[in-house]
């Protein structure tokens, strides 16, 4: 009994540090949007992918297989830097498409924990995307969902690279760029 008592508290401490003690979470999010224009039209926005024209946030596209699978695609964003992406999946017939973040660009380097942390110009990491447009009998239903952990992959991140500042930037990319697709397809 007095082993016993003496081995509890030892347990409920590693239990406790080992609570506190983890790392990111994968983080998941979803955008869909409505819009009064045939799946077609607006498919044919968004389907070539090398052209990200539609999305507030960028300012050119280049692509170097354009639809074809393992197609490289570098954004280069109007506040400056670039996001270079990898395509996974292309179904022109179900409207869709899936890719990955391969590279970001630095936004800005800051001081945490003594070390030097260098931002992306958006603080996730490991982030992959599917963007798909469905037909609702003359609109369209448009699915933009997203999946990735914060910048900062060691415990206690700083305020720029935890989870609020990934899911903040993820969810003003999708639903800046949902509602201007909206735009476009209803003109």
């Amino acid at each position: 009994m007095k082993k016993i008592a003496m081995i509890l508290p030892v347990l409920l401490w590693f239990f406790a540090a080992s609570v506190n003690a983890h790392g990111p979470v994968r983080q998941k999010m979803e955008e869909e949007i409505a819009i009064n224009a045939p799946a077609a039209k607006v498919w044919g926005i968004i389907k070539n992918y090398d052209d990200m024209s539609w999305l507030p946030i960028v300012q050119s596209t280049s692509a170097d297989k354009g639809n074809s699978k393992g197609s490289i695609r570098v954004l280069t964003l109007k506040k400056g830097g670039t996001i270079t992406e990898e395509l996974k999946k292309y179904d022109e017939k179900k409207m869709s498409y899936a890719y990955k973040i391969i590279e970001m660009s630095t936004e800005k380097t800051i001081t945490h924990a003594g070390a030097e942390e260098k931002v992306p110009v958006l603080p996730v990491d490991n982030y992959s995307a599917t963007l798909a447009v469905e037909d609702q009998g003359g609109s369209s239903l448009v699915t933009w969902k997203a999946a990735y952990y914060r910048a900062y992959m060691n415990n206690n991140p700083p305020a720029e690279m935890n989870e609020d500042a990934a899911n903040a930037a993820v969810k003003e990319v999708l639903t800046s760029g949902l509602a201007n697709l909206k735009v476009l397809a209803e003109k």
